[in-house]
């Protein structure tokens, strides 16, 4: 593990301009005890009984993006938001499951010999028949000519599947067969959208031994591929709670957490407990005074990676994406035993690029107020911080780390809930949001706000 360490001056919210620039107002002291004023107007109000109840029925059943379930809790997270009189949508996208009929390989007419091929995940239905070419590894560059209209025999490892695809793709192939760099079998592959090519993994035996038959001379392969491609709706659920149009600056500030989750898993902390804090924090700012938008989401797919909150980061007109500051994201916040022995019961801000940025400076100086803990930062993607970090907008992801023995199992159920953690992780991400959405705050360059400085490290901590 490794360290930077910097002291820094953590400017409320009303230091960020309209255009997303930072106005570095120089004030002669700090005063920490007019902020935590102003955080006990959110903070006091949290109740982790009001957060464990919403885990306990989101728990009920699995929530598998696609299913019953999903649309069970999607439902009962729109009723929540349309109580407090929010501007709630629920947003629809589409998501796909794949079922494999059949994956036949033939070498010279014949079944390849040895296990049985996969077809890689996303690979399209396809029967084609030409020449075996061998290109190794299929690195950009690398990959010749003559592989057009060809096969490509091509060995994992070093660059992604999709890049390896779409090497060869790119050079006329009109198959894709790859073998294993390790004897760990054939499951593995993945392809994506638009690379209409069947794709199929074989293992690290069966591979080697058509190299050496490719040297003896030309080989003929036949890759038959048969994928039933099912589509399945999945949903973002996106609730406004705006200011008076007197008070507006127009600022956003989005919190989120996922739906869904695992296949056969209750998900209690993963992420039933983040959704209960987006739900506590809305019922909360709803009577809270505020001068900018406050927008709540829920995201759907976030377990199929990311696709609910890329879906609605890719749907989002400019003039939103140009207003919005911030988004906290909160996964995984109640978990009885992750954390293992770090401060704060292991809670830590994730950024996109490891950087520090307005989310993780504004986390940083609520924990010393909150709680007397200067809240660390780290570097990890794997969350849906991470569609609103490419459009620019400062993100950073809430998280126990690392990550409990339960995590995506079935066994992560509802007793595995800590109250404590919930409180803390709520109380935190409250205060936060509140420092730029509270009107003492406005995002004005005369702003007059207070100013805490609060010292913060980074820290290279695995999630799990």
């Amino acid at each position: 593990m490794f360290r930077r360490k910097s002291i820094i001056t953590i400017l409320a919210a009303g230091m960020v301009l309209s255009s997303g620039t930072v106005y570095a107002q120089t004030i002669s002291a700090p005063n920490a005890q007019s902020d935590t004023a102003f955080d006990n107007k959110i903070i006091k109000k949290i109740s982790a009984d009001n957060m464990y109840s919403t885990i306990a029925l989101l728990s009920e059943q699995p929530r598998e993006a696609g299913t019953e379930g999903e649309v069970r809790a999607v439902k009962y997270i729109e009723g929540q938001f349309k109580s407090l009189g929010f501007e709630t949508k629920v947003i629809p996208f589409p998501i796909y499951d794949y079922r494999t009929n059949h994956v036949w390989v033939k070498i010279g007419g014949l079944n390849i010999e040895g296990a049985e091929p996969r077809a890689f995940s996303g690979s399209v239905t396809g029967n084609v028949t030409a020449p075996l070419l061998n290109v190794g590894k299929a690195r950009l560059g690398e990959v010749p000519d003559e592989v057009a209209g060809k096969i490509a025999l091509v060995e994992r490892g070093d660059i992604t599947f999709i890049e390896k695809v779409q090497n060869v793709l790119d050079k006329g192939a009109v198959g894709v067969l790859m073998y294993n760099n390790s004897s760990n079998g054939n499951a593995f592959g993945q392809a994506a959208e638009g690379q209409n090519i069947p794709s199929v993994a074989i293992t690290r035996e069966q591979g080697l031994a058509l190299v050496e038959k490719l040297k003896s001379g030309s080989v003929t392969a036949t890759l038959d591929v048969d994928i039933e491609k099912i589509e399945k709706t999945s949903y973002v659920v996106e609730a406004k709670l705006k200011p008076s149009k007197n008070k507006d600056t127009g600022q956003i500030v989005t919190v989120g957490a996922h739906h869904d989750s695992v296949h056969g898993g209750p998900g209690a902390n993963d992420d039933a407990s983040g959704v209960s804090a987006v739900l506590e924090l809305a019922r909360i700012f709803a009577k809270a005074p505020i001068d900018t938008e406050v927008r709540f989401l829920t995201f759907g797919s976030e377990e199929r990676g990311l696709v609910g909150s890329s879906f609605y980061a890719s749907q989002l007109p400019k003039d939103d994406v140009d207003r919005m500051v911030a988004h906290f994201q909160m996964d995984m916040i109640g978990g009885r035993d992750a954390g293992a022995d770090n401060p704060a019961g292991g809670l830590i801000m994730y950024t996109i690029d490891g950087q520090k940025n307005l989310v993780t400076d504004l986390g940083a100086a609520a924990g010393v107020r909150t709680m007397g803990v200067a809240i660390p930062y780290g570097q990890l993607g794997r969350s849906d911080h991470q569609p609103f970090h490419e459009l620019g907008i400062p993100s950073a992801l809430f998280i126990h780390s690392p990550v409990e023995p339960w995590y995506h199992q079935p066994t992560d159920t509802i007793d595995k809930i800590s109250k404590e953690k919930l409180q803390q992780a709520a109380e935190i991400v409250g205060a936060s949001v509140y420092q730029i959405a509270r009107p003492e705050t406005p995002a004005l360059e005369n702003s007059r706000v207070a100013a805490g400085i609060v010292d913060y490290d980074f820290e290279d901590r695995p999630v799990d």
